[in-house]
């Protein structure tokens, strides 16, 4: 039976994630700091009859990340996928985080990326297989207001993924890398996230409901996709930021820092889960399901097996015949 490693398993989308890869037989470790989050995603897998082990982890810890990847491939077996979600942010003008909120965002939303893609690439490279799945969002391409932190991580996985892909490829690994690029969603981190504004911070509309990215994220690992563009607002997102970034960014100025708060003012007192974890669980859903959609026919589309398969008949050639032609202009 496959194993599957899920960061950030434990609410959102990688609750949804461990939910989804466990429906379809793999066994799960689950990495994530809140250990009721933890429980509750293990009693996930399990109910779907699979195997599955919780590892209280800090994505920012490397040592600690390592040291769970060991435990999962003493205790599940070897790993085959290893899905890199963890998150976290701060919704607020940059002039208002504290260096010491923009490096913790930093450390697990970027730097928790390349220590779950260390800790993996450690057992894969040796048996020369295995998968790596990077979770991005549309706006690893492009940055909105109040989130300057969060796009930053986001903008530098990406750099991170192209860069280690050609590596990989430069020493014929097997290994896949791939990202998904994710919308706006229906998860819990509006909630439980630090806010630097005076009201409740929510998802850009339209927002998709998490089960939508889990499926994406099971394609692009068994599809062995490079990357996948979820729904879309994320292509939207992409393809405007390639053709009118001028024009994006006048729009965001005018329209993004109210579109990322809802009417309720912020609790003063209310907890966050930046540097401790929250001791519930939050399972997968946030506070907008009145407002949240599956996918359409975007989705069906990118995600469909026949599709992607004619992307790699095309696709290959293509490439091929490219890098040749650059070779020799360069």
């Amino acid at each position: 039976m496959a194993v599957v490693v899920i960061t950030g398993g434990s609410a959102g989308v990688g609750r949804a994630c461990v939910r989804h890869f466990a429906a379809n037989g793999y066994d799960v470790g689950v990495l994530a700091r809140g250990r009721a989050g933890l429980a509750g995603a293990v009693a996930d897998a399990e109910a779907q009859g699979v195997r599955a082990r919780a590892y209280p982890v800090d994505v920012a810890d490397h040592e600690a990340v390592s040291a769970a990847a060991g435990r999962v491939e003493e205790e599940l077996g070897p790993i085959d996928v290893w899905v890199n979600n963890a998150m976290a942010t701060v919704f607020g003008f940059f002039w208002d985080l504290t260096p010491e909120e923009f490096v913790r965002v930093v450390d697990v939303t970027f730097l928790g990326q390349v220590n779950g893609t260390r800790a993996a690439l450690d057992r894969m490279r040796p048996r020369n297989r295995g998968t790596i799945i990077e979770v991005g969002s549309a706006l690893a391409y492009r940055g909105i207001p109040l989130q300057s932190a969060y796009c930053a991580s986001k903008h530098a996985v990406q750099g991170f993924v192209d860069s280690l892909r050609t590596e990989l490829m430069h020493e014929g690994s097997a290994i896949h890398l791939g990202m998904v690029q994710l919308p706006a969603l229906n998860t819990p981190q509006f909630d439980i996230q630090r806010t630097r504004m005076p009201r409740k911070a929510q998802p850009v509309p339209p927002i998709l409901h998490p089960e939508v990215a889990a499926r994406a994220i099971l394609a692009a690992a068994e599809q062995r996709r490079r990357e996948v563009w979820v729904g879309w607002p994320t292509t939207r997102a992409i393809v405007g930021n390639r053709l009118l970034p001028g024009v994006l960014d006048l729009v965001l100025a005018r329209t993004g820092v109210e579109g990322q708060q809802r009417p309720e003012p912020v609790d003063p007192d209310a907890p966050d889960a930046l540097f401790e974890p929250l001791d519930h669980d939050l399972g997968v859903h946030g506070s907008f399901g009145d407002r949240a959609r599956a996918a359409g026919r975007q989705v069906d589309i990118t995600l469909s097996p026949a599709l992607s398969r004619l992307r790699r008949l095309v696709g290959r050639p293509v490439a091929s015949a490219a890098a040749r032609l650059l070779e020799r202009l360069v």
